[in-house]
């Protein structure tokens, strides 16, 4: 899995986004374990060294356990969420949302009152429905900025 993701994941995906994404914001971003000195010498390092007793990092979180608080240490990865499920809760996202779920164009492509109904539960709390809605908001905001006049 490291083989795949050193060739293929790391460069053609998240380091990709991560260099675009920080250009054009004008953000210097660091990848401090990727420094070459660093690589080279866990890359040498044994599996049971990454991986024991069911854990991922066993060794890396071994160490950061001297310098940081144990839940901070013992914490399951986490990227960079974006909290679209808590935004499309909101009211003001709520009623921007329904506007464009109920636009000319989303009545050209979608089921509106379907759309709507998906929004309904998930402003109510009654079930996540923020990929679904997400997915056709990106669509909709897309459609508007390159073929809308």
């Amino acid at each position: 899995m490291q083989n795949i993701d050193l060739k293929y994941w790391l460069a053609g995906d998240i380091l990709q986004k991560t260099d675009r994404m920080s250009m054009a914001h004008s953000l210097e971003v660091r990848v401090p374990f990727l420094d070459r000195d660093v690589f080279e010498a866990v890359r040498t390092l044994p599996p049971e060294a990454k991986f024991a007793h069911g854990k991922t990092k066993y060794l890396f979180r071994k160490v950061a356990r001297k310098y940081i608080p144990e839940d901070t240490a013992a914490r399951k990865k986490l990227g960079f969420p974006v909290p679209v499920r808590v935004w499309l809760r909101d009211d003001d996202w709520y009623g921007r949302v329904k506007k464009m779920f109920q636009s000319p164009i989303s009545r050209q492509y979608f089921h509106t009152e379907k759309l709507t109904a998906l929004l309904e539960e998930h402003h109510a709390g009654k079930k996540d429905n923020s990929r679904k809605i997400w997915t056709v908001l990106a669509f909709l905001f897309w459609y508007q900025e390159y073929f809308d006049e």
